[in-house]
């Protein structure tokens, strides 16, 4: 299969996917290394597709009909899975997170996380892979990117996560 008919048949194996679709399955659907896939998936990027990675695998980024917000928090490790919880269970969507790093400036991490099965596919891949998450390097304050369909839906969550001492407001 030739590199272009490759890089078609990843755009259209994504498009039709109603989830996140690995590398590794891509590879192994095209008879590829999974490398040979994420620099594929890079050159179809600088190309002009909106494709996202997400824990979960590649999706198309696109534009939503929600709103977005931007929220600052803070919380230990320990509530990183009630944070999450808290925001799809009141009805919104966890975009990203995003840290300000000393020497690196601003780090942002995809989410795409909607459900509580996405956040627990989430916290596996993070505790498989003995990773920390990015709020580790900000002594736990970061920012979300959350969708919302409505402003009533985004107060609550902010309301519950200023309950549970999770929202930064100084």
């Amino acid at each position: 299969m030739l590199n272009m008919d490759r890089r078609e048949k990843i755009i259209e194996e994504i498009k039709k996917s109603n989830k996140p679709i690995s590398a590794s399955k891509l590879a192994t659907m095209l008879g590829v290394s999974r490398q040979i896939i994420v620099g594929d998936v890079a050159l179809l990027r600088a190309s002009g597709f909106c494709i996202a990675a997400t824990p979960r695998g590649y999706i198309l980024d696109h534009q939503s009909q929600a709103t977005t917000y931007t929220i600052a928090v803070k919380h230990s490790k320990d509530a990183l899975a009630d944070e999450l919880y808290t925001i799809v269970d009141l009805g919104g969507s966890v975009v990203d997170v995003i840290v300000d790093h000393p020497i690196y400036g601003q780090l942002t991490g995809k989410l795409h996380l909607s459900s509580r099965y996405d956040i627990d596919q989430f916290l596996k891949k993070v505790s498989h892979e003995k990773a920390k998450p990015l709020s580790q390097l900000t002594d736990g304050l970061h920012l979300h990117t959350i969708e919302c369909q409505n402003e009533d839906t985004y107060q609550r969550i902010i309301d519950s996560l200023h309950k549970k001492g999770y929202l930064f407001t100084k």
